[in-house]
């Protein structure tokens, strides 16, 4: 017998973008055409599909980890990479998605519902599609993104029409495989069924499904027992059906007792917003294993007060099907109306409104935080994320390009505002991102530049020398060049070296001063 699993978490990767190609047209007569680099292809999606033939997530608890095909890189002439097929998974009708932190995602209810849990990555662009008038034969092309990566969880809860509920081998599953096609395993112990069972049944022109949930004992509710692990497969049931044991061989139970103690734990369990509490369904009574005549006699005993309560009750036979055909009806009728009224609901509820991007949405923030060293501005976007992915820090062209995208978006606007300076630390993306040491740019801000009007204090570092300084400094270095050689002739004349000739033969005078030639005595030429 196959296993029953309702719940798994998926390990998802959905394929990377394929990087673009720099290429350069070359052919004869023609050895620089113009650039040719393709575009990279898309990473391949990851998509739920609501299948009505899947009936249990079995498949993927024993196989969690699933990913998807990256995409082709761009090649030269033009040629665009391969975009990877999407990978579609298919979950049973009544699947609900959930992240990691168990939010939900979708409640997959309908046929063919789809769902894209992991994009794939996002191809880079070739250097032809980046050429523009201003940038005639760009010398680089943009890396493909990386697809998403992370852990999703699936929770089943069984779409059925009516739930049996009652006590551990009360005859529930006896009960379903009388009035359906479905074997469900049947033994004479409690907790026989471990897992819900679905049935179809046929009732004249309705047809309806039949669950049976594993019996509930008292505190289901807080974890005894199998109940509680099973009791969401209830909620999406439009009548219950408590089947209550009239042959039971406890002397501590009877049919009231078993009723208002499957009733508290009913009460207990907490629906998801938006739907009807447990108690407030349709609800019936079977009085089961009449077939045995102490059995009889009780059912007989306890009928008038269940039906003072106010509950439709049926004394039946799962051995010789006794009143299962007035029960099968009786439950088709309240199936019925409760299609009616779901269809109503449906018609009422509200229209889905899809707003467009507010028109002062950046598409970014700018977060300071604290760090041993002064702040940290970390920028958070998708815009600035996947452009950080897409460039190719090797190359200086590339990382220009990423600059003046940044500078556009205006993230050196919103960093001087938060209180950036130059050679701040900036963090682009979460956790430890990417790290730059913010440069602005001097167009920049201009306008927020808390300089006296006409100075920039950006331009502080590239001070001009006047002529007076350019002087003070040329006549600074021919002095000491004097002095230096006044020391070497010091030196020669008291011995300390000899140069084997005389270097300065009539040219410097006893006391080491260099006569100006050209000039006669008297100070005239």
């Amino acid at each position: 017998m196959a296993t029953f699993v309702d719940h798994v978490t998926l390990h998802l990767r959905a394929g990377n973008g394929g990087n673009g190609c720099v290429s350069v047209k070359r052919e004869k007569f023609k050895p620089l055409a113009g650039p040719d680099g393709g575009n990279g292809g898309n990473g391949g999606d990851i998509v739920l599909v609501a299948d009505p033939q899947v009936t249990t997530l079995l498949g993927y608890h024993r196989s969690p980890h699933r990913s998807s095909s990256n995409g082709g890189p761009g090649m030269g002439d033009h040629r665009a990479g391969y975009a990877s097929d999407l990978m579609e998974l298919s979950v049973p009708l009544g699947t609900v998605v959930k992240d990691t932190e168990g939010n939900e995602l979708a409640d997959m209810t309908e046929p063919g519902f789809r769902i894209v849990v992991a994009p794939g990555g996002q191809g880079g662009l070739g250097n032809a599609a980046l050429a523009s008038t201003k940038r005639k034969a760009p010398g680089f092309a943009l890396l493909g993104t990386y697809g998403w990566e992370g852990d999703i969880q699936l929770e089943l809860k069984t779409v059925a029409d009516v739930a049996l509920v009652g006590y551990p081998s009360a005859g529930k599953s006896s009960l379903i495989a009388a009035i359906s096609a479905a074997r469900p395993k049947i033994a004479d112990y409690p907790f026989t069924t471990l897992h819900p069972n679905l049935g179809v049944v046929d009732a004249g022109e309705v047809r309806y499904t039949v669950a049976d949930v594993p019996g509930l004992i008292e505190g289901a509710s807080e974890g005894k027992g199998l109940g509680l692990e099973f009791l969401r497969h209830v909620e999406r049931c439009t009548a219950l059906l408590h089947i209550l044991d009239c042959a039971t061989l406890d002397p501590d139970r009877d049919p009231l007792s078993d009723l208002d103690v499957i009733l508290g734990e009913l009460a207990a369990y907490p629906v998801p917003e938006g739907q009807k509490p447990l108690l407030d369904r349709p609800q019936l009574i079977a009085l089961n294993k009449i077939d045995v005549p102490e059995a009889r006699e009780l059912a007989d005993f306890v009928r008038g007060d269940l039906e003072a309560r106010g509950y439709r009750v049926f004394e039946i036979s799962t051995v010789s099907h006794e009143g299962l055909r007035a029960l099968n009806y009786a439950l088709a009728e309240v199936v019925e109306a409760g299609r009616v009224e779901a269809a109503a609901t449906q018609a009422g509820k509200p229209r889905i409104v899809i707003r467009p991007k507010a028109v002062d949405d950046s598409g970014f923030v700018v977060k300071v935080e604290g760090g041993s060293f002064g702040n940290i501005y970390r920028i958070i976007g998708t815009k600035p994320e996947r452009w950080v992915q897409q460039t190719d820090f090797t190359n200086d062209e590339a990382v220009g390009f990423l600059a003046d995208r940044l500078a556009k978006l205006g993230i050196e606007n919103e960093l001087f505002k938060a209180g950036a300076i130059a050679g701040s630390t900036v963090i682009i993306g979460p956790g430890n991102g990417v790290v730059f040491d913010w440069e602005p740019t001097l167009t920049s801000t201009a306008e927020l530049i808390t300089a006296p009007r006409g100075t920039d204090t950006r331009l502080d570092d590239s001070k001009r020398r006047t002529s007076n300084e350019r002087r003070e400094e040329y006549f600074g270095r021919m002095d000491a060049k004097a002095a230096a050689r006044a020391e070497l002739i010091r030196e020669r004349e008291a011995g300390m070296w000899s140069t084997g000739e005389e270097e300065f033969n009539g040219d410097v005078t006893g006391d080491g001063s260099v006569p100006v030639k050209g000039k006669k005595e008297g100070g005239s030429e």
